[in-house]
């Protein structure tokens, strides 16, 4: 499909001021040129273009608010300085895979001071000495080349460096971690006088038994006392009236 057919579809029930985002790959270019698209398309904020057999910008619209513009896989070798002239708000430019060979080739995105993100996968440029170091140099608006930033930090989908760059999630999550570890402490130490407290508790249970063995024990020893005393009463007693008995007995003989 060409690329002005594939924009008329795109167009089905709507104006160009209504599309934000535009997506023409690997469409057919006739020599290598961008048809069909106007600069009507005034809110447009993402433009793709990959692999349409592009050999220059030049015929590009002026879209103030284009943000994102990707062009990867084309045969574009130089002529970037209509980008700032027709984008003047570019933040992500990615030119993978094009004709690109110097450094020089890229001054013109100097122009582009919103320019955030620039990615040069598979160009010439990209091999060269002390590549990284020299973009970044010329290009000092820059914070992601090729998708990494100065210090090797990788961008996540959205833009933003993976991990916390601020380390303030850091700093949060190790306050979380300390204030669990001082609320696993107060529970140990609850849980330390729970046990304490019942280890006392049976060691009190422990003396009120054995004190009440020792009552019982007492009790049951002066019962035993007081029967025996009674038994020696008896005995007494018995013994005494059976010696009565017998001295009666006697006096009665001798009566006799």
């Amino acid at each position: 499909m060409d690329m002005k057919k594939r924009i008329h579809l795109e167009l089905r029930n709507k104006s160009p001021s209504d599309v934000r985002e535009l997506v023409l790959d690997n469409c057919r270019s006739p020599d290598g040129k961008i048809e069909g698209l106007t600069s009507e398309f005034v809110n447009l904020e993402f433009l793709s273009l990959i692999n349409v057999g592009l050999i220059s910008i030049s015929n590009l619209p002026k879209l103030t608010k284009l943000k994102k513009l990707e062009l990867s896989d084309n045969r574009i070798s130089g002529g970037l300085d209509v980008l700032a002239e027709k984008l003047p708000n570019l933040t992500h430019l990615n030119l993978s895979g094009n004709k690109l060979k110097d450094i020089s080739t890229l001054e013109p995105l100097k122009k582009l001071s919103n320019l955030k993100s620039l990615d040069l996968f598979n160009c010439e440029v990209t091999n060269l000495n002390d590549y990284k170091e020299s973009v970044f140099k010329l290009l000092t608006q820059l914070t992601y080349l090729d998708g990494f930033d100065e210090e090797d930090r990788e961008a996540s989908s959205d833009g933003e460096v993976e991990g916390d760059g601020d380390g303030v999630d850091d700093e949060d999550d190790e306050d979380g971690e300390e204030e669990e570890d001082e609320d696993g402490e107060d529970f140990d130490e609850e849980d330390d006088d729970e046990d304490e407290e019942e280890v006392e508790g049976e060691e009190d249970d422990d003396e009120v038994s054995g004190e009440d063995e020792e009552e019982d024990f007492g009790q049951d020893g002066e019962g035993d006392e007081e029967d025996e005393d009674e038994d020696d009463d008896e005995d007494g007693e018995k013994r005494k009236r059976e010696a009565e008995d017998e001295e009666d007995d006697d006096d009665d003989e001798d009566d006799d």
